[in-house]
């Protein structure tokens, strides 16, 4: 730990007394950029629409152009340039993130990202449901049984329920269906946002029920906490879990528009 640190703790003689955690909160969290352009816009690209600052191409982490597929993604991309006041904060923009994501890392490994998706299908959220007490029971039923539906229908993909957390192996043919319908994601803008959609939700199936317009993101958000959201009706809601799942959330957002403008 460096010293600066630890005199952050302690103040310079005649200095007010700090709160300790303050000071280690502050030293550990790196100082945000500044703002250095005054405007932000979508300008038409080869790929889709790129972001320009001040009339100058963006580019991303890796040093390639930072592209939106679409000219409504890439008006939300630059909104979220325009919404930064004096300094730059990476965590109000979560369609930037996946869009670096995307363009970086993504279009070089579609297979494993692709087979990432997979492989939640086969311990999916919307398999394990609660014993007890039943009003939540009714809730997971509620939320989770038209997605399990939808993949029946969609994929002819039959999935197996298990009560509490006990592994469940779900049949080869329903992994098959899902691998068969992901495998049909060809755009690395798509896949970066169906793999973002299946993590933040820990269900494949609620990700590619919005991908395939069976469920809204509003909707598919809901049911993939109908847990927290029943254990908030109960003991009440906890202000730092529901900051956590509202920055999660917008991620989720980011997801589905990136998602549906890549189609």
């Amino acid at each position: 730990m460096p010293d600066d640190f630890w005199r952050d703790l302690a103040p310079e003689p005649g200095e007010p007394k700090r709160d300790p955690r303050t000071a280690a909160r502050e030293a550990l969290t790196p100082e945000l950029p500044k703002r250095f352009y005054e405007r932000a816009s979508a300008e038409p690209h080869e790929r889709g629409f790129a972001l320009h600052l001040d009339g100058r191409p963006a580019r991303t982490p890796g040093k390639r152009p930072l592209v939106a597929p679409s000219r409504g993604a890439g008006e939300a991309l630059a909104a979220e340039w325009e919404a930064q006041g004096e300094r730059i904060d990476p965590k109000t923009m979560p369609l930037t993130r996946l869009l670096n994501v995307a363009i970086d890392a993504v279009g070089a490994a579609m297979e494993p990202v692709a087979e990432e998706v997979v492989k939640y299908s086969g311990s999916d959220l919307v398999c394990y449901r609660a014993g007890e007490p039943d009003k939540l029971v009714a809730a997971q039923a509620e939320a989770w049984d038209p997605v399990l539906a939808f993949a029946r229908e969609r994929y002819a993909a039959r999935f197996l329920l298990a009560e509490g957390v006990m592994f469940v192996e779900q049949p080869r043919e329903a992994l098959e269906a899902v691998a068969a319908r992901v495998s049909r994601e060809t755009s690395p803008f798509a896949l970066a946002a169906l793999n973002v959609m299946t993590t933040l939700t820990g269900s494949a199936l609620i990700a590619l029920a919005v991908a395939d317009a069976a469920l809204s993101a509003e909707d598919a958000w809901e049911a993939a906490h109908v847990d927290e959201l029943h254990q908030e009706r109960v003991w009440g809601a906890d202000a730092i879990a529901t900051e956590r799942r509202e920055a999660r959330r917008r991620e989720f957002e980011a997801a589905a528009l990136l998602y549906r403008e890549a189609g």
